[in-house]
């Protein structure tokens, strides 16, 4: 299984192909994916990459953090999990 990686600060008109192309350079992209608004389809500015190994994501991390992608200087970090939360707390 491979390693999850965010990417923050792209433009707007980065692609999942862009973002695969760049990430590519450190090793085999299982999967790129841009997240955009789901009501305007507008990219939110940030993205998920999958490496297919843990060596390929940390050098994935370390050559791309703070370059210049499509015109914007992008972070690049270990993405971290969504924290689960349970639903029978809330009242509806």
């Amino acid at each position: 299984m491979g390693k999850k990686i965010y990417v923050g600060n792209l433009s707007y008109d980065t692609s999942d192909a862009g973002l695969a192309d760049a990430f590519g350079a450190y090793g085999k992209v299982m999967s790129a994916r841009t997240i955009v608004d789901r009501d305007s389809g507008r990219s939110k500015g940030f993205a998920f990459v999958e490496m297919s190994t843990d060596d390929e994501a940390r050098n994935a991390i370390t050559g791309l953090n703070g370059t210049s992608l499509d015109g914007r200087q992008i972070k690049v970090n270990e993405a971290m999990d969504k924290p689960r939360t349970d639903r029978s707390d809330y009242r509806y």
